[in-house]
């Protein structure tokens, strides 16, 4: 039945003192400040948010499961996860089912803080993720906007608080501990307003005292069986409908409740940080890690579905995650050390037969670099690069069909070594074979820049670099800067040809793997006087017109074309010669 929950400031005085906890099978926090602010309006404006599930835990089963708290200063980079709860045993306990993220909301909003990257910083920037608070600008209009928002709420820096170019910034959490009446009013006379902005002031900070304070918007369903399947059935039913809560999410959730010595929801979420902080991070997620799990372990089937997660196989994953967490960390450096990050690899997926085989030679800690491994990560290196050139797309539909065919072969493998031939063979009865047709070819050979595929085609091109321990760039060998109008005019380009030079410019006969600092150097030179600077030794710059594939380098523009189609013939030669290569 449903139940009165008060106030939402006497609902959050609960979530401080852990009266109100997380239940292990929710989720993480995943609001942005926006859905925030928006709740904050509804609140003000009268609107309902919603009813919330509770689940009473009795005291004598209370210490049979795991709690966390709320967030409270979410930090989209160091401190994006809820807290662990420390519950003392042999007491009830009320866990939220239901409306984390509306009660997370109010507490960062109400008591907490916000830091989220700002746009085009770099996450290890220092400055990259500003502490803001939720603010409420008291003089501003209340026309509804065009979503039908009337109150101007913001996550700000602490510093904007107070009057600020027509503004009146009040932070939203002073109001908790603000008396109203007398109190509010002294407020806002020390900001020295004149009669009517302090009407329209008081007016709209007695309206948050009134929606926090006084009137009784909290409302909830109670849950009383304390039976943990019972529980999760109803989790589910609830949550499946929405859209924003992956399945990933409740599989998660029930691994987490059934696992016995391990925290299964702590560890997948810090051995996705701790893969994503290997090299440039290939942006990998809890769905790959759950399915890498599901998959290394010869669960049945490598699918998200709720039967692949029962007890037994919960047991499994919980007793070998050590192995699967190294493997994946494996398989993520070997990765990286090919010279691929989010960009270039296409589909995190391509990442799990490698995990497999790795995991299947007991998770080695050094298959990324030793001797012994070298055909291997040769074979490996392949592979990879050609699943992820085919434009059809090898890891689309299908998925968990072809993944689990690729296991059968990789565990019943014989010789000892990555079984390219055999998985190619299995790939291409399903539809996903790795041979390239002639015009498969030329689509390769006439790439463009802003393709994905445009890295893993030059390190085909480029086998003898080492893209372990030197960082590449992808280089125009003709400078782009050399192929505005402007510049081809000056070079006795005709306009007619203008558009012809700047589709070429970047396509793949115009590119190259550069070393960053070489890279650096070169910046806009033009490729012949480059190369003469560089290796000033005929024989080293011979070499590296091979090793490129360059042929004679003109010293002019006006002949960039014969370069470019001459250049794209040796190309798509050798990619026809490589990708069709066992």
């Amino acid at each position: 039945m449903y139940h009165p929950g008060g106030t939402i400031g006497e609902t959050l005085r609960r979530i401080e003192k852990n009266e109100y906890v997380l239940p292990a099978i929710q989720r993480e926090f995943v609001w942005n400040p926006d859905q925030i602010c928006a709740l904050f309006d509804s609140l003000l404006q009268g609107y309902p948010f919603g009813e919330f599930l509770f689940w009473q835990i009795d005291a004598e089963h209370s210490a049979e499961y795991r709690y966390y708290g709320f967030v409270l200063d979410y930090h989209q980079r160091d401190n994006p996860h809820c807290p662990e709860a420390h519950i003392m045993p042999g007491i009830p306990i009320t866990a939220v089912l239901d409306g984390q993220q509306r009660l997370t909301a109010f507490n960062i909003g109400l008591r907490g803080s916000m830091a989220v990257k700002r746009p085009y910083k770099w996450w290890s920037s220092p400055d990259a993720f500003p502490r803001r608070v939720l603010a409420l600008d008291l003089l501003a209009s209340q026309e509804p906007d065009e979503v039908g928002n009337r109150y101007a709420f913001e996550f700000i820096e602490e510093a904007r608080v107070g009057r600020e170019d027509g503004r009146l910034w009040f932070r939203v959490s002073d109001i908790l501990a603000m008396a109203s009446g007398p109190p509010m009013l002294r407020w806002l006379i020390e900001r020295k307003l004149d009669d009517e902005e302090l009407n329209l002031a008081f007016e709209r900070l007695d309206r948050l005292h009134q929606a926090v304070h006084s009137e009784q918007t909290v409302c909830y369903y109670e849950e009383n069986n304390q039976d943990i399947e019972h529980v999760l059935n109803i989790f589910i039913r609830r949550n499946s409908g929405g859209t924003v809560l992956s399945y990933s999410d409740l599989l998660l959730s029930i691994a987490t409740s059934q696992w016995e010595e391990l925290d299964a929801r702590k560890e997948v979420h810090q051995l996705v940080d701790d893969l994503n902080r290997i090299g440039p991070g290939l942006g990998l997620t809890k769905d790959f890690v759950l399915k890498a799990g599901l998959m290394l372990t010869d669960i049945a089937s490598v699918g998200f579905q709720v039967r692949n997660f029962t007890h037994a196989n919960m047991a499994i994953l919980e007793r070998n995650w050590s192995k699967i967490s190294a493997a994946l960390v494996e398989t993520v450096q070997l990765v990286v050390g090919f010279g691929f990050d989010s960009n270039s690899v296409r589909a995190n997926s391509s990442l799990l037969p490698i995990a497999y085989y790795i995991y299947q030679q007991g998770a080695p800690s050094d298959f990324d670099v030793h001797s012994r491994f070298q055909e291997d990560r040769q074979a490996i290196r392949g592979w990879l690069i050609r699943s992820i050139l085919k434009a059809s797309g090898i890891w689309g539909s299908g998925l968990d069909t072809l993944l689990t065919a690729l296991r059968d072969v990789l565990r019943s493998g014989k010789n000892g070594h990555f079984p390219t031939t055999e998985l190619r063979h299995v790939m291409a009865q399903r539809g996903k074979g790795l041979d390239f047709s002639a015009e498969e070819v030329e689509d390769l050979a006439d790439m463009a820049f802003s393709d994905r595929r445009v890295f893993a085609l030059l390190t085909l091109l480029s086998p003898s670099i080492d893209l372990r321990t030197h960082q590449f760039h992808i280089d125009h060998i003709f400078p782009k800067s050399r192929f505005t109008k402007a510049r081809l005019r000056r070079a006795g380009i005709t306009d007619e040809e203008h558009d012809a030079y700047a589709d070429c410019a970047n396509r793949i006969a115009n590119l190259q793997l550069l070393e960053g600092i070489p890279n650096v150097e070169k910046r806009a030179k033009m490729p012949a006087d480059w190369l003469i600077e560089r290796f000033p030794d005929r024989q080293a710059r011979q070499h590296c017109r091979e090793m490129y594939f360059l042929g004679e380098v003109p010293q002019q523009m006006n002949n960039f074309l014969e370069f470019y189609e001459a250049r794209r013939e040796r190309l798509q030669r050798r990619i026809g010669e490589i990708v069709n290569s066992v």
